[in-house]
C-alpha cells in the first residue's frame, strides 16, 4: 500500500476524472488524496487558446505540482495534452476510453440541420470550427471559452442556438440527457485522443507506473498513440484545425484524418490508412504515415484556394 496525490484541475469534469483514478488506485489499497489547483488555461476566459499559449496552459501547472514533489501523477483529458511533453514528464497511462465523438447540444433544435440559416453556434475549437463550416458554411460561429457548466450556462441564457460539446464529458458527469444527437465522425472527426483520459508522471516514479498498470486500457493506448502521432508530425495544437480518429478492427487499426481552414476559405483535406497494429511503435509509424499523406492533401487543397 502506498500514499499517492493527484493534482487535478478544479473543474466538476476535472475532479470527476480525478476521483474516478482515485477510486480505482484506492480499490487496489492505495491511500489516495486529491490537489486541486486552477491553471492558466481556467483563468483566461477571454481570449482563444490558440492566442495565448495553447492547450499546454491547462497542464503546466499540475507537471509544477508533480516537479515539486506536491503531487505523484496528474489526471488529464488526453486531447487538453501536448504532443511533446516537457523533459521528465511522461505518459504513463491511458485508460478505456468514453465516446470519443462529438455531441450537438441545443433547447431548440434537434440536429445541426435543423438550424435556420445564419444561426449562431457556439465553440472556440478551430477543429470544430473548420467542420461545422463545411456541413453548414451559412452559420455564424461565435467562440465559447469557460467549462463544461459555464458553456452550458451561456447555452441556456441564449447566447447560442447550439453548441458542440464533447460527448464523454456530458456522459462522465450524467449529463447526457443534454445531447440532441452525437455527430457521427464521418460528420466530426473527433480530435486527437479525445474522450480517453491520460495519466501524466515524472519520469523515474517507476512506483506510480507499477500501480497505474493495472488501469491501464492497452488497445485505447495503441489507438491514441496512432492519432497523436499525426498530431505530432503535423505540429498539431489547438491554433491547427486538425483532426485524427483511429479504432480496431481486430488487429487492423484504421485511421483518418482532416485539416480545415476554420473561415472555410479553404477547402477540407482528408487523409485515411490501415495496417495490422500490435505494439506501440507500429501505432506510430501508422500515424505517421497518415500525416504525411495529410500534409500532401493540405498542399493541395492550399495550391486550389
Amino acid at each position: 500500500m502506498q500514499h499517492f496525490t493527484i493534482a487535478t484541475r478544479e473543474s466538476r469534469l476535472a475532479l470527476w476524472q480525478a476521483n474516478h483514478v482515485k477510486a480505482l488506485l484506492e480499490k487496489q489499497g492505495h491511500q489516495v488524496t486529491l490537489l486541486g489547483m486552477t491553471t492558466l488555461g481556467d483563468q483566461i476566459l477571454d481570449r482563444s487558446l490558440s492566442k495565448v499559449g495553447g492547450k499546454g496552459l491547462f497542464v503546466k501547472e499540475l507537471e509544477t505540482a508533480l516537479e515539486d514533489g506536491k503531487a505523484d501523477l496528474a489526471v488529464h483529458s488526453l486531447k487538453d495534452v501536448p504532443m511533446e511533453l516537457p523533459p521528465g514528464f511522461e505518459l504513463a497511462c491511458v485508460m478505456e476510453r468514453e465516446d470519443p465523438r462529438d455531441a450537438w447540444v441545443s433547447p431548440k433544435y434537434a440536429t445541426l440541420q435543423d438550424l435556420p440559416q445564419g444561426a449562431t453556434v457556439g465553440t472556440s475549437s478551430l477543429r470544430r470550427m473548420a467542420l461545422l463550416r463545411a456541413l453548414r458554411p451559412d452559420l455564424k460561429i461565435e467562440p465559447l471559452r469557460g467549462n463544461l457548466d459555464t458553456r452550458l450556462r451561456k447555452l441556456d441564457e441564449g447566447l447560442y442556438d447550439g453548441i458542440v460539446l464533447a460527448a464523454a464529458g456530458l456522459k462522465r458527469l450524467g449529463l447526457g440527457e443534454r445531447i440532441r444527437t452525437v455527430f457521427e465522425t464521418t460528420e466530426m472527426l473527433p480530435a486527437a485522443g479525445q474522450g480517453a483520459l491520460g495519466i501524466e508522471v515524472r519520469t523515474g516514479r517507476d512506483d506510480v507506473v507499477k500501480a497505474l498498470s493495472h488501469l491501464m486500457d492497452t488497445k485505447t493506448w495503441l489507438v491514441v498513440s496512432a492519432e497523436r502521432a499525426v498530431s505530432r508530425v503535423m505540429g498539431g495544437s489547438c491554433s491547427m484545425p486538425l483532426a485524427a480518429h483511429a479504432t480496431f478492427s481486430g488487429d487492423v487499426l484504421s485511421i483518418r484524418a482532416a485539416w480545415g481552414d476554420p473561415e472555410g476559405v479553404q477547402s477540407m483535406a482528408l487523409a485515411n490508412n490501415h495496417a495490422t497494429v500490435t505494439d506501440t511503435a507500429s501505432a506510430v509509424r501508422l500515424g505517421e504515415s497518415v500525416a504525411r499523406q495529410l500534409q500532401v492533401a493540405v498542399q493541395a487543397a492550399q495550391a486550389k484556394s
